[in-house]
Order: structure tokens, then C-alpha cells, then sequence
């Protein structure tokens, strides 16, 4: 039998996405033997087996990846023939040269839902369930490659179930950085208005609670935090408006179904994929009449801005308990969104009557994204989770450039190659906190992406 070693090298988004746990189980699966890899580009393979399923494996590498994953460049270079005992998952290459693409944070899967409602899941009802399909990436990565110690879960080290998830090649969660159970990972407390912690057995039951008493509750979320009130209760709406100084511009819904959206809005076959989709945005849907939505959550308009739950918490938080929560930044007008518990408690204060945080730090923050449907196609209103920072590709290649964007709405993009790398929603700037995160952003995304823009 003819044998043939070769070397693959593949950029695009394969990190943070199952890409190793894929290409690992496919070697096994064809015999062959060799290693794969990150590095600072993307992913590293090589192997040597028969000619015959190692074409069959570089063939199957791009028909067969997984279902996050976008390859952008693919080479195959041959190898002299060189002996390996197995084919194993190295650590990380780190070089100076980054060029590779990093996912963005992606709502939670099928397959974690029904485990997170499933009482016989050693993850039943656990706000931070995640797999290699779905949960946080970009907001929690302060480098890469996408390595555990190189995210806000550095500090969690997992329990042995978790490990041995983390270490089985089968496992759904075999290198999944995120991993963790209630007994290793991230968890909830609920705070008074104050910033006192409340003493309570299950804060996402007593968050729901005061919900339901027409309170404002600020969550700790993916991005940042959100302001959340029962979009029924006319008074709680009223107050959150004013407390935050929000006059008409709307506020965005979240409701556990599409059967209770529809309870108050119209939707599209088009609207809908994209309501599903594994971005979630917030689409602005029309409105239904003589709905039990507070009118005061989008006066003078002819829709609501919807989305569907993003995170297990979300989901927890609204499953049979309201038709839709408002769920809107938490932020002072035209400030950027809290993300660390201490700020936001310090800058929430007086608008929120609770707080439910939980202690995974976000790295970056990142807005909802938001949408409309025109004629069957997405027009972006504001592009930001889930979407960022996956780039736009360019039809040619080009010098680096920073453009910074406008005062107003303020977002910025860098290039490099035949990449356009738009940040996430930064906002007005027209204050000191807005500035600082906008330059703080262009740094981030400079280092991650070893960009050195000439213009």
C-alpha cells in the first residue's frame, strides 16, 4: 500500500468552533497518524497514512466541517514519509504572524437546550451550559490562539467529569474552552439595589419573582448587562423609562418562543430564519393590535424590536413565566453598556432595583445586533453580537487601514488582506466612558489581529 504524508494548513474561523475535536475523530476514523494543531494562522494538520484515505481526509476536511466553521484558505503541502505512533491534538503554535479569524459569540444549541431541561443531566437547569457549538467566544477571548487560559474561564479550573468531557475525543465538549458544571463553573448571585448580595437558594427563581412584582432587574448577560422589566406591566415599563432617561426610542423584547411572539407581533418566513438563526439579533417585526404589550415599550412605532433567548440564563429566566421581557442595554443614555459586576452596580444604581450577576468576567462587551427584513433580505441596522468579528471579505487585497467611523453610531473597521474587520456597536461619542471604549476596541482589535494599520 503507497503512503503519503502531508502538511495542511487552514485559516478562517476553525477556532473555538470544534475544529480540532472534528479533525481529530476524522484521522481515527480513516487510521491515519500525525497531530493537529492551532496556531496564530488558524489550524495545522499532519498526517501520514495510505494515499488513498489521506485524499479522502483532505477532501472530507472541507465537506465535512463543522457546522460554525468557515475555511477561507486551505493548503496541502507533501511531506517526506516520517513514522507516527497516533494521531494526537498538540498545543498551541503562538508566533508573531496572527491571521486567524475568531468566532463570534453564538446562541446556545439544541443539544445543550434539552440537557439544561433535562433532570437527569448533570447540567439540569445550569445557567452556564456551553459546548463546542454554541456559547461565549469573542466576548470572553483576551488572545489568541482560542486556549482556555487565554479567555475569563482561566480561573475555572474544571471538576474530573468535566475534564474527562474536555479529554474524550467522542465528547461533544472534547476541547470545548468554555466547559464547566455547577460544580466547577461560573455561578449566580442576586444583588439588592445597593449591591448587597441577597441570601436566597435559586436567584434565577427569585429574579422572576421580582420581575413579576413589576421590578427592574439588571442581568448579567454574554456582552453586558440588560435592563429587564415585564413588557405587560405598564407601571414597571414607565419606570424604567424613566429612570433612564428614554423617552420614546424603543425597547427591545425577548420572549421564550415563537409561538409568543406571535402572540403580539406578525412574522415573515424571512424574519423568522433569522429570529432562529444561531446570531439571534433582535428583528424588527410589526406590530399586532390590541396586544398585551405595554404600549410604552415602542410608542409611535409601527414595530417591536424582537429577539429570542441567546444564553441558557435567558432561557431559564422567561420558559413559561412571561409573553416577552424588555431587554435593554444597560447603560445611562448614550453610555456604553456595563460589563464588570462592580461598574455596574455603581452606574446602575438608582435605575435598577436588583441585580443578577454571575462571576465569568466579559472581556469585550458587544451590543445586540439588530436587523429589519426588506424584501426577503437582512438590512443591519447595528451589527454587533454574533455577528463581530467575523469579517466582511474585500474582492481584492489592500493596504491596513483604521477607519474610525463617525461621531454618531459609532462603529470602526480595520483591514487586512481581503479582510474588512467591522468592531461592534461603540455608539455616540460624546462621552468619556464611549471614547475610552472606542479606543480600547481599535487596540483589541489591533493586538488579536496583529493588524498595523499604514493609513
Amino acid at each position: 500500500m503507497k503512503h503519503k504524508r502531508v502538511k495542511i494548513q487552514i485559516s478562517g474561523i476553525v477556532q473555538g468552533v470544534g475544529f480540532r475535536p472534528f479533525v481529530f475523530r476524522l484521522a481515527r476514523e480513516k487510521r491515519l497518524k500525525g497531530y493537529v494543531c492551532n496556531t496564530s494562522q488558524g489550524v495545522e494538520i499532519e498526517v501520514v497514512g495510505g494515499k488513498v484515505e489521506v485524499e479522502r481526509f483532505i477532501q472530507e476536511i472541507t465537506t465535512r466541517k463543522p457546522p460554525l466553521a468557515r475555511i477561507v484558505d486551505f493548503k496541502v503541502f507533501s511531506l517526506p514519509s516520517l513514522s507516527y505512533s497516533d494521531f494526537t491534538i498538540r498545543e498551541s503554535i503562538s508566533n508573531s504572524d496572527r491571521s486567524v479569524l475568531i468566532s463570534a459569540d453564538i446562541a446556545v444549541c439544541d443539544d445543550c437546550l434539552r440537557e439544561l431541561f433535562d433532570k437527569d443531566d448533570r447540567r439540569y437547569l445550569y445557567p452556564f451550559i456551553n459546548c463546542t457549538n454554541c456559547g461565549p467566544r469573542y466576548t470572553i477571548i483576551k488572545d489568541i490562539p482560542y486556549d482556555r487560559e487565554k479567555t475569563t474561564m482561566q480561573p475555572f479550573t474544571m471538576c474530573k467529569p468535566c475534564a474527562a468531557e474536555y479529554h474524550n475525543p467522542s465528547d461533544r465538549r472534547f476541547h470545548a474552552q468554555p466547559n464547566a458544571c455547577p460544580q466547577c463553573g461560573p455561578h449566580l448571585t442576586l444583588h439588592n439595589g445597593e449591591g448587597l448580595p441577597l441570601p436566597c437558594a435559586n436567584p434565577i427563581q427569585e429574579c422572576i419573582n421580582l420581575l413579576r412584582q413589576g421590578k427592574i432587574v439588571a442581568i448579567k448577560g454574554i456582552g453586558g448587562f440588560h435592563l429587564a422589566v415585564d413588557a405587560t406591566n405598564n407601571f414597571a415599563v414607565a419606570l424604567l423609562r424613566e429612570r433612564k432617561h428614554r423617552e420614546e426610542k424603543p425597547f427591545a423584547l425577548m420572549s421564550y418562543s415563537l409561538q409568543e411572539i406571535e402572540r403580539y407581533a406578525f412574522i415573515t418566513p424571512a424574519e423568522r430564519i433569522h429570529l432562529v438563526s444561531k446570531e439571534r439579533p433582535i428583528v424588527l417585526l410589526k406590530k399586532k393590535g390590541d396586544s398585551e404589550i405595554s404600549p410604552a415599550v415602542a410608542p409611535r412605532s409601527r414595530h417591536w424590536g424582537v429577539m429570542l433567548p441567546y444564553t441558557p440564563l435567558h432561557y431559564l429566566i422567561t420558559r413559561g413565566n412571561f409573553l416577552a421581557l424588555v431587554m435593554t442595554s444597560g447603560n445611562l443614555k448614550e453610555e456604553p453598556i456595563a460589563i464588570d459586576n462592580e461598574e455596574a452596580i455603581g452606574r446602575l444604581k438608582g435605575i435598577a432595583d436588583y441585580f443578577l450577576v454571575h462571576n465569568r468576567a466579559i472581556y469585550l462587551r458587544s451590543d445586540d445586533s439588530v436587523l429589519k427584513v426588506v424584501g426577503d433580505r437582512p438590512l443591519m441596522i447595528r451589527r454587533s453580537r454574533g455577528y463581530v468579528p467575523v469579517p466582511l471579505f474585500l474582492k481584492r487585497e489592500g493596504k491596513e487601514v483604521l477607519a474610525c467611523g463617525g461621531e454618531l453610531k459609532n462603529t470602526v473597521c480595520l483591514t487586512k488582506g481581503c479582510f474588512a474587520f467591522l468592531s461592534q456597536h461603540i455608539g455616540d461619542l460624546e462621552n468619556l466612558q464611549t471614547l475610552d471604549f472606542f479606543e480600547y476596541t481599535i487596540n483589541h482589535l489591533k493586538k488579536i489581529l496583529e493588524i498595523n494599520p499604514k493609513i
